[in-house]
């Protein structure tokens, strides 16, 4: 039996190896499209998509009339293998590709001829039996099956990261509640501020978090609007009546997602605007997750001659030169992988904007850019999650006593003596090094021991009320 299979195109022939799924149009891609070293098979639920997308195309097919039933059970059954994770090998092309992903198309459309002209008892390339654009990608086009299977892949990533995000937010929400007594100084701009507590602060880390898990629960509905249908440009050109619409239920049932045909899908084959969207949600997201991870930075500074409010997790040893030295390792990682996640934002921007009359070919690349932005940002956020905010400790003793030696707690004095007389007595404690207590009780007269003790008692500051002169 030869080791090669002869196959051609439009272009000519070639030779593909009897053990590949794939075909001519899929080897052209290989010799064409080594960019990123990064096959599109490292994105699984991208392959399982696809699966979904040629089964319930090739369902609607059969449903119309236009495929004969053997033909798209023997289709179905491949897209079985595909969806059950199966054959992953054998989608080898680059995930960024010019073609507004054709190749990427093809890649799907050989392999589950392939697989059905096997199942049908064939061998591989008989494509007189089942061809993979005749029938795998009846009534389709790359322009509809594409984003199509993108949606649905970026659909299930969003939901997967949404569930990295839910654990982190308890993380928080539990140091929230083990440093709800915890009393310190809050800053602003760097500099003292008024007294707060440790658990109100990451109380407030859990709440941001909440908030972005919202955003992207809204972002990840506008995925769901499809174009299934549209064929080249959204005139549904060589797809039999009330296609769309068959293809659409089915996609629904077979997915559990909640999929909805465009209304308009001429618009809908040239607009990227959702991706954007999600894109622009998930740089909210790293941005504000980097921010925190800032603040944990500076809080847990020193040991020594730093702010030391809070003990990190200890890692690994921070210095090849430096004993004894411990880095924030794990808020710095995070730090940069949302870098990253901003950086891509501006490359899906720049590929939504680079769309021209009907058909947005850049599309690859907003793939690209979303799939790992959500896979690293997942994996940061367990991280984050698991190595870092779990283990977080609260240095009790040095929050007090930053606040009691702290000029900032003078404002809790303005509704007894007064802006300009509490202003007077700041300047005069940073001059001269002492208390507010000191100036306050022992040198102004102006309160009286007792009435100190109730307006910074730790009852007070954690729970602040307005306390009459």
């Amino acid at each position: 039996m030869s080791e090669f299979r002869t196959e051609h195109d439009f272009l000519g022939e070639m030779e593909i190896p009897n053990s590949a799924y794939y075909g001519i149009q899929t080897t052209r891609a290989l010799d064409n499209f080594n960019i990123t070293g990064i096959p599109i098979s490292r994105e699984p639920l991208f392959i399982q998509s696809f699966g979904y997308v040629k089964k319930a195309a090739a369902m609607a097919n059969r449903d119309c009339g236009v495929l004969k039933p053997e033909i798209a059970d023997a289709i179905c059954q491949a897209c079985d293998k595909l969806i059950a994770g199966e054959y992953l090998d054998q989608f080898v092309t680059d995930m960024i590709q010019g073609g507004a992903g054709t190749s990427v198309n093809m890649n799907v459309n050989e392999v589950v001829a392939n697989l059905a002209l096997e199942i049908l008892g064939h061998k591989k390339g008989e494509y007189q039996f089942v061809h993979p654009n005749n029938h795998v990608n009846f009534s389709q086009s790359t322009n509809d099956a594409y984003p199509t299977a993108f949606r649905l892949a970026l659909y299930r990533k969003i939901e997967s990261f949404i569930e990295s995000l839910q654990a982190l937010q308890q993380s928080f929400a539990s140091k929230g509640e083990e440093f709800k007594e915890v009393l310190k100084m809050g800053r602003t701009q760097l500099q003292d501020a008024v007294p707060m507590t440790l658990g109100a602060e990451f109380h407030g880390f859990s709440t941001t978090i909440k908030e972005d898990i919202q955003r992207l629960n809204e972002a990840k509905m506008l995925i769901c609007e499809i174009n299934m249908g549209a064929t080249a440009i959204g005139t549904s050109i060589n797809a039999p009546e009330g296609y769309p619409q068959i293809v659409t239920t089915h996609l629904r049932d077979l997915t559990d997602i909640p999929v909805v045909l465009a209304e308009d899908l001429i618009e809908a084959t040239c607009d990227t605007g959702a991706y954007v969207q999600v894109s622009g949600v998930m740089k909210r997201s790293a941005i504000k997750i980097s921010k925190i991870c800032n603040d944990l930075r500076l809080l847990s500074s020193g040991p020594r001659a730093g702010i030391n409010e809070i003990n990190l997790p200890r890692m690994q040893p921070g210095s090849s030169i430096m004993p004894g030295k411990v880095n924030p390792v794990i808020p710095e990682v995070v730090n940069q992988t949302a870098f990253y996640v901003i950086g891509t934002d501006m490359t899906v921007t720049m590929a939504a904007e680079a769309g021209q009359l009907q058909l947005n070919v850049m599309e690859p690349v907003i793939a690209y850019s979303l799939f790992s932005s959500l896979t690293f940002m997942e994996n940061a956020v367990y991280t984050l999650k698991n190595k870092c905010i779990d283990g977080i400790t609260a240095n009790e003793e040095i929050c007090a006593n930053m606040v009691m030696n702290s000029v900032g707690i003078i404002t809790a004095l303005n509704p007894i003596l007064g802006y300009e007389e509490s202003a007077s007595i700041a300047k005069e404690a940073l001059a001269t090094g002492k208390s507010i207590h000191d100036i306050t009780v022992t040198e102004r007269k102006r309160i009286t021991q007792e009435k100190w003790e109730e307006i910074f008692s730790i009852e007070n500051l954690i729970h602040p009320k307005f306390i009459n002169s």
